[in-house]
């Protein structure tokens, strides 16, 4: 039987203070029921923000779901090897160095255009992965905003969305350089207009033509 208490004990555990006395120690024989055998209370010392959250509100942290999945993955994993070293990370020296060097907007395009094509095939792997991850037993027919493959989705997108965007700045750049648009003439006041069309006064008595 859940004991009455808890939702109680459990916020001063998490704000490691008691209003009349020292700091709340769990009891000995006190377990919070979790879905999970390995979920525990855990010790004021050392907890970080997410432990803290978890202890207050009986939830199980990043960390906790990531060792159990791990865990029940084991038999799948021998099943299905997978690379453990991450993707070879490219060699940015030489771009750099070009574009310490770059004196135009001319120059920094085409360094720019050299590494957004050397990097569009990973990011397009990426977004291709994500996308079919997103398709899982077709989790994403009429998948609701903030659900995993909707967001999986999201991400596939963005992970584009970084070469439209690079691209976009280029352009922005170039534009402003080589085709800035024309700059606004200010509309003319009336006071500054011109007297052409102005009729004008008549002459003073005495001042007519003469004959």
């Amino acid at each position: 039987m859940p004991c009455p208490r808890r939702p109680q004990l459990l916020a001063a555990l998490a704000d490691n203070r008691d209003a009349h006395g020292p700091p709340l120690q769990a009891p000995k024989d006190f377990r919070i029921t979790s879905r999970d055998p390995d979920f525990d209370l855990y010790d004021n010392v050392g907890r970080d923000a997410d432990q803290i959250h978890a202890a207050r509100y009986n939830l199980a942290t990043r960390a906790d779901l990531k060792r159990w999945a791990r865990h029940d993955a084991q038999p799948f994993r021998a099943a299905h090897p997978l690379p453990d070293h991450p993707w070879p990370t490219p060699d940015l020296t030489p771009y750099l160095d070009a574009l310490t060097a770059a004196q135009t907007p001319a120059e920094i395009d085409a360094v720019t255009d050299h590494v957004l094509d050397a990097a569009e095939p990973a990011l397009r792997a990426l977004s291709d992965y994500l996308v079919a991850a997103a398709r899982w037993k077709r989790e994403n027919r009429d998948a609701a905003k903030g659900s995993p493959s909707h967001l999986l989705m999201t991400a596939a997108s963005r992970a584009l969305s970084v070469l439209a965007l690079a691209d976009e700045a280029g352009v922005n750049r170039l534009r402003a350089t080589y085709d800035p648009t024309p700059t606004p003439v200010p509309p003319t006041s009336p006071q500054q207009g011109t007297t052409a069309n102005v009729p004008l006064s008549p002459p003073s008595p005495g001042t007519g033509p003469r004959r």
